[in-house]
């Protein structure tokens, strides 16, 4: 099939009409995110705001993101609601002072790290946005945008930095690869909003990088770095199920990554190198043989050591929610059918241990796939289950907002 096309077994239209109902019911739990001092409040696992958390950037800024995807898809009342979230972004959550954009603000003050992570996030949200029509989206971008360039952007590497204090004076020394994975698919948006291309090569290069230290080391990528970019294989040996930077290799990364990199292949075109498939390919592999049942049970581990014993075995949703994109865009570039058993097999035990009757997924699971929150607790945004639903009813290229603006849904 084409580069940008999309896997022939999810055309089936009852399937395709199961997927949106999921959609609308997902947006339709989170919808009681706004806070009270603006932006999204991190949600409890009934969807109410849990108003002793902190309101986090990246929160808010997925929130705007998928309530945007809402709008373009025709969900009525997702409109406002991303609006609502833009403004979150556009004033509490703003450093007027300093530029760019705070880690958090809440009760007890703001956490004013300035993190690469929510700063692409922020651009992937003001993208959203824009080519949803929501009013302020297109400065937000360009000042994403802008930020994101000139103070976390190295070119003699290619990648990102991962933090700076809120005033930029003192860069952290941690470099690492989350960041950078989420900047891929918030510049190659960037690239479709604007028009600039320069953002797609970017996006390029940077999956490139991290396909080539994967390719190096089995399929499992090398996740933290110091601030040489030499790879850290022993960081956070002590804290192995940190939510952001946890040791070893993260299973649900290598799916997420063989996804993206089918996106940038065909943002490409013509153009994009043999490597991007063979790594989607390695990756997801990789991945599954890792990670799938690996002690047992069905589900996804969440991490395992550098020879793929399992480490941390609670099994996260956003993990099974990117096995299940990275299965459709495989089935759609390869029409190899195994990944529509794979697809099948993930949606069968989606639906029997993470999707709720009112659409939501739990987040997290024991390593006997029963609700748990030990790190993930709650709800806190709908970004990684709204792409599990979504994103196989798109192609692969352009990237979600505007195709959904093109007419291009099924």
């Amino acid at each position: 099939m084409g580069q940008a096309g999309r896997a022939r077994w999810v055309e089936g239209p009852d399937h395709r009409a199961w997927l949106a109902q999921q959609l609308a019911l997902q947006l339709r739990f989170g919808r009681r995110f706004p806070h009270p001092d603006g932006g999204a409040a991190y949600l409890d696992d009934e969807g109410a705001p849990d108003l002793s958390r902190p309101v986090h950037t990246w929160v808010t800024a997925r929130m705007a993101h998928v309530y945007a995807l809402g709008h373009l898809a025709g969900l009525p009342g997702a409109g406002p609601l991303a609006a609502t979230a833009l403004d979150g972004l556009r004033g509490p959550l703003r450093d007027g002072e300093h530029g760019g954009w705070y880690a958090s603000v809440g009760p007890e003050g703001r956490d004013g790290t300035k993190a690469a992570y929510a700063h692409a996030f922020v651009v992937f949200a003001s993208s959203s946005a824009t080519v949803a029509g929501v009013p302020g989206a297109r400065a937000l971008l360009d000042e994403a945008l802008d930020v994101l360039d000139r103070r976390f952007w190295e070119d003699g590497p290619g990648l990102h930095l991962d933090s700076a204090s809120e005033d930029w004076s003192e860069v952290s020394g941690y470099r690492g690869v989350n960041a950078n994975m989420h900047s891929v698919e918030a510049l190659l948006s960037a690239a479709d909003t604007t028009g600039d291309p320069v953002w797609r090569e970017r996006a390029a290069r940077i999956t490139a990088t991290v396909l080539g230290w994967a390719a190096g080391n089995g399929w499992r990528i090398p996740e933290h770095f110091d601030a040489g970019w030499a790879p850290q294989l022993e960081h956070h040996r002590d804290q192995p199920d940190h939510p952001f930077e946890p040791y070893g290799a993260t299973v649900g990364h290598g799916l997420e990554w063989a996804r993206l990199a089918l996106h940038v292949r065909a943002a490409l075109g013509d153009a994009a190198p043999d490597a991007l498939l063979e790594g989607a390919v390695g990756l997801f592999d990789r991945a599954v043989a890792d990670g799938w049942a690996a002690d047992g049970a069905d589900g996804f581990v969440y991490t395992t050591d550098w020879d793929g014993t399992p480490v941390v075995r609670q099994r996260m949703h956003w993990v099974l929610a990117e096995a299940i994109g990275a299965a459709a865009a495989l089935g759609a570039v390869t029409d190899d059918p195994r990944y529509e058993a794979w697809y099948r097999r993930w949606w069968d035990h989606a639906l029997a241990v993470f999707v709720r009757e009112d659409g939501s997924w739990q987040h997290e699971l024991d390593g006997q796939n029963r609700p748990a929150g030990t790190v993930w607790p709650g709800r806190p945004d709908l970004y990684h289950s709204v792409h599990a639903v979504l994103l196989q009813r798109l192609p692969l290229a352009p990237t979600a907002p505007t195709a959904l603006a093109a007419g291009l849904l099924r």
